[in-house]
């Protein structure tokens, strides 16, 4: 992650916390997702323009190349945590990025302390970690047909070689 210091809204945990502060200091609502976002899709950026509209700034966190190998397997990612940021930052509703190197974003959660985490409606209220440390939690309708795993297989189908 140390070569993420060149991203200037790529922020370190600490350095994230200081800023979420300051800017709900000021009154501004944050909202955080997360995910591995390792190849982006449709539903990704459903999910940040819906999740944006719930406040003023909206923080991504993402899996760290380690925790997304831990939790998709050896041949991922396909898309290195540096890349993943700076693709984050490029779209519009996407104000910083934090990556974690745990399986889940409780760590991030309760240190940041963001108004609002947005998720997709794939997890159960009851399932979204980090839930006991924002004020709501907002879930959205997940786009049928559009997933990484589901982008992947399509990619094999079309390309891997066939005697």
């Amino acid at each position: 992650m140390e070569a993420l210091k060149s991203l200037d809204r790529a922020l370190t945990r600490k350095e994230m916390r200081l800023e979420v502060a300051r800017l709900q200091k000021i009154g501004k609502k944050v909202v955080f997702t997360n995910g591995c976002f390792d190849l982006l899709h449709l539903g990704h950026v459903s999910l940040f323009k819906k999740a944006k509209s719930m406040g003023d700034v909206l923080i991504v966190g993402i899996n760290s190349d380690k925790s997304l190998r831990c939790l998709k397997g050896l041949k991922r990612p396909l898309v290195g945590e540096k890349d993943r940021a700076k693709l984050l930052l490029s779209l519009k509703p996407v104000d910083y990025v934090i990556v974690f190197n745990e399986h889940t974003p409780k760590e991030v959660l309760r240190d940041i302390r963001p108004d609002i985490l947005a998720k997709s409606c794939d997890y159960k209220l009851s399932e979204i970690i980090g839930r006991e440390f924002v004020k709501k939690v907002y879930r959205f309708p997940f786009v049928k047909g559009k997933s990484t795993t589901a982008l992947i297989n399509l990619i094999v189908e079309r390309y891997a070689y066939k005697k």
